[in-house]
């Protein structure tokens, strides 16, 4: 990269500093396999002043869910699972059959298949206010919440079947809306492989891929490297965040019951460059095979239809991009806010995490933060159009 840019990049991620957008953020950029930027600014933890370095922990939210749709990817090319299955065949309990129409409850006719909850076209959503399905949905977190407190947490296939008594927001297929799909994935993989969810991706993809602080928990002797996280107030400061999100634990010290498909990992830039990089090489790293090429092709590619990517760009203000296997997929490069590629993939999280891969071009983007309710930020948008005109 030029130098000129690198110094840009830099004057960018001091500037979001000093304005409080964020406590800090480490950015890397890797171009054929091989890194050709990094840096680190800002702090781990701002009340100490410790600063941020390249081998903490950060909390990945949103950013698990490209992990758990190579989960199912991996049973797709093992021929142990077809994306066309009810998902109530896969997972025995599970109902996901009722549908709420003009304020009545339907039995929906089309059966919830796996690919709709690969491509959040299931029905299910968050918690929230907008309809029943989200009422009800935040009301079932609270309590689940709550049962984690008493130490009566659920499992990952408890959580899956108890949802899934909730009534969906429209028929599977119909329409799309960010939901709890991936974690209802997590337990499809537990079904079928006979493994606990994270010792599935420990043996499949964090072990093969050489991924070794990546998991749904950190050990006491890895805690000393887990970042905080901070949230914006009205009068512009930064405050510690330490609150529960998703029944994910904000202490991360011990492994829960509930393994969050959607929310649930913790990693680091370099563990998740692995995961990215073996993704633009088809499935591969350094002569381990995580997936063949043409399932990878597959998982990174798709389309919704007109109707729902109206409803992903209204959500998430992502023109040009579609979503399929819980992940965006640029369709119209010159449509978006930003410089991009089309055939471009990746996502971002609520605590600020986001990796972009460009395979035309073999370059990834990766960018780490801890910052509550956060997203694709302005400042990584910037960073974004210095990468992709240098």
């Amino acid at each position: 990269m030029f130098s000129e840019t690198k110094k840009r990049i830099g004057g960018i991620l001091e500037e979001a500093i000093a304005n409080k957008e964020t406590a800090g953020a480490l950015v890397m950029f890797l171009k054929d396999g091989q890194e050709e930027f990094f840096e680190a600014h800002g702090l781990a933890n701002v009340e100490k002043n410790i600063p941020l370095r390249r081998d903490l922990i950060f909390r990945l939210f949103s950013m698990t869910k490209p992990i758990t749709s190579a989960a199912v990817m991996i049973l797709v090319d093992e021929g142990k699972l077809d994306l066309g299955e009810p998902v109530r065949e896969v997972l025995p309990g599970f109902r996901g059959d009722r549908v709420i129409i003009d304020g009545e409850k339907h039995v929906t006719p089309v059966p919830m298949t796996l690919q709709h909850l690969m491509n959040m076209t299931s029905g299910l959503t968050y918690g929230g206010e907008a309809n029943e399905t989200e009422q009800q949905t935040a009301r079932f977190l609270a309590e689940c919440e709550e049962l984690v407190k008493e130490g009566k947490g659920l499992t990952t296939r408890e959580f899956a079947l108890r949802l899934s008594r909730i009534p969906l927001a429209f028929e599977p297929g119909r329409a799309w809306q960010y939901g709890l799909s991936a974690e209802v994935l997590g337990a499809v993989v537990e079904e079928v492989s006979g493994l606990r969810y994270g010792d599935f991706l420990q043996e499949k993809i964090f072990g093969p891929l050489g991924m070794r602080d990546t998991g749904f928990y950190v050990p006491e002797d890895k805690q000393d490297r887990l970042a905080d996280v901070y949230r914006s107030m009205p009068d512009g400061t930064l405050v510690p965040f330490t609150g529960d999100q998703l029944m994910v634990q904000y202490a991360m010290r011990d492994r829960p019951d509930f393994e969050s498909g959607g929310a649930g990992l913790v990693s680091t830039i370099d563990d998740y460059a692995r995961f990215a990089q073996m993704l633009l090489n088809g499935g591969e790293l350094d002569g381990v095979r995580i997936l063949r090429p043409r399932v990878v092709e597959y998982m990174t590619s798709g389309n919704l239809t007109p109707l729902q990517n109206e409803q992903l760009v209204k959500f998430f203000g992502l023109s040009g991009f579609t979503y399929q296997h819980l992940l965006r997929q640029m369709r119209d490069s010159g449509s978006y806010a930003t410089l991009s590629r089309d055939g471009e993939y990746g996502w971002d999280s609520w605590t600020g995490c986001y990796f972009a891969n460009i395979p035309s071009e073999n370059r990834c983007m990766l960018l780490l933060e801890q910052k509550a309710e956060c997203g694709t930020t302005q400042f990584a948008r910037k960073i974004r159009n210095m990468w992709l005109a240098d």
